[in-house]
């Protein structure tokens, strides 16, 4: 099965940048999608960012602009560029694969953002 390792995390201050990855294993020919959610404290877990098979990225209408997904296909691995990080970014990070119709879930890496 695909499993996922994220990687990146940490505590900054408003307007700092992270940049979260993502490293799939496993039989990695069946994903078809790769993603970033977020779960703020005390919220639901939301979409941030996902990057489909022919590269067409989405984005939440909160980080468009700031953040970046990317990929490198040779690696499995997966990427998120944050900058202008600010305080409504805090929260667990969750990087996700679509492997034949399925998502999969990376364990979570966490975001701090303050002063």
């Amino acid at each position: 099965q695909v499993r996922l390792a994220e990687s990146g995390g940490g505590l900054v201050q408003p307007g700092e940048s992270l940049r979260l990855s993502c490293t799939a294993s496993g039989p990695v020919g069946g994903i078809y999608g790769m993603g970033w959610y977020r779960r703020p404290e005390g919220k639901e877990r939301e979409m941030v960012a996902t990057i489909a098979i022919d590269g067409s990225v989405t984005y939440a209408d909160s980080v468009k602009g700031r953040f970046t997904i990317s990929r490198n296909k040779a690696r499995n691995t997966w990427y998120l560029q944050m900058n202008s990080l600010n305080v409504e970014d805090a929260a667990v990070y969750y990087c996700n694969a679509v492997v034949y119709g399925r998502p999969v879930w990376g364990q979570g890496t966490q975001v701090a953002v303050s002063s």
